[in-house]
């Protein structure tokens, strides 16, 4: 039995990924710790709930949720980081998220027979346990350096991601990522060897085992089961799209272009955290027959996800090809489209064209930016 250490970068409750990590190898026998950072009072409800029936441990290392004392002290750290960076070109780990210090801090007391970064201040922590003498894991979720738009670039340490990577790409034994084309990437990029790929979904299980894991998988959608809580007008074919955030730069702009040209009518149903500006800006991409018909619901606990994409009919994964770690990896929204039964539209990127090439009759790929295709 190894002790083995996860570092995220946020809450667990969205991680889907490393709690699946934590999962099997706790099954396997190993005694796993996650350590995350906590800010949300509503998330960290969430992660109260996953920690009630995870196998394995989950404590923040960082704790700066409104109302306490160190709240203050970290975003101004935050914020003269990234004036000293635009101003001076100074890097701070800090520019890679918050609790990076406090990550490290941790790992050196903990002293695990492995440490599992995910993020991009867990490449920093990586890198810097490896100059100790540690041994260290990294999962490319995504290419970091390469998941940035140009607007974000000029205020991102790209240098310093590329340094971390290869650095841990080098040295890390154990070493995975989301796809076959994602990993032949970093090989070639980083002359290292190539990483494990690790597609971000369990196989299904038959329906006498739990509706669904920790991680939100789901293991039976019958109909029988699906509560309809989404849908005012189940008559209507209903269109269903989520991810953490709404906004820009994810193929929505996409999506309202193509809705004047679709000769049904159909429920539109957006899920993630929509600020009123992204609301507004949204309104104004939405042509004006179509606003009554586009719904946008919050986010919800990973155990309930499931069932709430199995309401609907179709699933879009609409990613860009541009910036290349949209293009090479494979989102959780794909697979669990296809757990639900939903049959998917995805744009060819090489990462979804590695997916509905195994399934062909799943879905259908079409071009990025496409309103005509879609």
């Amino acid at each position: 039995m190894a002790n083995i250490l996860i570092l995220i970068g946020a809450h667990l409750c969205t991680a889907p990924r490393p709690q699946k990590e934590a999962t099997a190898l706790a099954e396997a026998g190993h005694r796993v710790v996650a350590r995350g950072v906590w800010f949300d009072p509503a998330l960290v409800e969430r992660d109260r709930a996953l920690m009630a029936t995870a196998p394995y441990q989950f404590a923040p290392v960082l704790d700066f949720r409104p109302g306490r004392p160190e709240r203050l002290g970290v975003r101004l750290q935050a914020r003269l980081a990234r004036l000293a960076f635009q101003r001076w070109q100074r890097f701070s780990p800090s520019l890679l998220g918050y609790g990076a210090k406090a990550m490290l801090r941790v790992a050196l007391q903990e002293r695990a027979d492995l440490t599992i970064v995910h993020s991009e201040a867990g490449l920093w922590v990586g890198d810097r346990l490896l100059q100790r003498g540690y041994r260290v894991g990294v999962d490319f979720e995504d290419w970091f350096s390469h998941d940035l738009l140009p607007s974000a670039q000029r205020i991102r340490p790209v240098q310093q991601l590329k340094q971390l990577e290869a650095q841990l790409m080098q040295h890390c034994g154990y070493c995975l990522t989301t796809s076959e084309a994602l990993a032949a990437t970093l090989a070639q990029v980083y002359q290292a060897p190539k990483p494990t790929v690790i597609y971000n979904a369990f196989p299904s299980a038959s329906s006498s085992t739990s509706s669904s894991t920790s991680s939100g998988t789901s293991f039976s959608t019958s109909s029988e089961e699906v509560g309809f809580r989404d849908r005012p007008a189940r008559s209507l074919p209903s269109i269903h799209w989520f991810s953490h955030t709404i906004g820009p730069g994810r193929g929505l702009e996409t999506l309202c272009q193509a809705l004047p040209l679709l000769s049904v009518p159909v429920e539109i149903h957006l899920r993630g955290n929509c600020s009123e500006q992204t609301r507004q800006w949204l309104e104004s991409q939405t042509p004006p027959e179509w606003r009554s018909r586009l719904f946008i619901h919050p986010t919800v606990p990973n155990g309930e996800l499931p069932a709430r994409i199995a309401e609907h009919d179709i699933g879009l994964a609409l990613e860009l090809t541009d910036p290349p770690s949209r293009n090479l990896t494979v989102t959780n929204k794909l697979f669990q489209y296809l757990q639900a039964g939903l049959a998917v539209i995805a744009t060819d990127t090489a990462g979804q064209r590695e997916i509905l090439s195994q399934c062909p009759a799943a879905g259908r790929l079409i071009p990025s930016n496409d309103p005509q295709a879609l």
